[in-house]
């Protein structure tokens, strides 16, 4: 791993089998691959390029993951959002807890941001330290997105 700052990539990258949790298939033989293009230090945030091939199926999600449709069709619905059809240019957000049904309707292909959620009172600190770090360190200090 590098320990560059800035790591540039690119989304057409060779992808490795990243099998669906067969229990989790509802319908087809719905064929997922990944690569992960980067890992944050503390291996809380990573962003990965996903495809899959026609099928059915659920996902649970363990992280909160923030998606970009690049290429395909999927429908998906669950916890509240009626089926809705996805395609290239559509963003979506998944909540830590969230449960979803897929239907890929042709191989969608996908860049997913993902991250590990911490308690309230984790994050809470996070931004005060920022806060605090900012204001010592005056105009010298870059305010992070993240903690804002």
């Amino acid at each position: 791993m590098t320990t560059a700052a800035i790591i540039p990539s690119r989304t057409e990258v060779e992808l490795a089998p990243s099998p669906i949790e067969p229990s989790w298939v509802r319908d087809g033989n719905p064929i997922a691959r990944k690569s992960i293009l980067s890992r944050s230090e503390d291996g809380t945030a990573s962003t990965i390029v996903w495809e899959c091939s026609e099928g059915s199926f659920d996902w649970f999600y363990d992280f909160d993951e923030t998606i970009h449709f690049l290429e395909g069709s999927v429908v998906i619905e669950g916890d509240g959002l009626p089926p809705t059809r996805f395609g290239p240019g559509d963003v979506l957000f998944f909540k830590h807890g969230a449960k979803a049904h897929w239907r890929v309707e042709s191989k969608v292909r996908k860049l997913a941001f993902c991250r590990t959620t911490q308690p309230r009172m984790v994050g809470f600190a996070l931004r005060a330290m920022n806060k605090v770090k900012r204001f010592l360190m005056g105009s010298a200090a870059t305010p992070s997105l993240a903690f804002r």
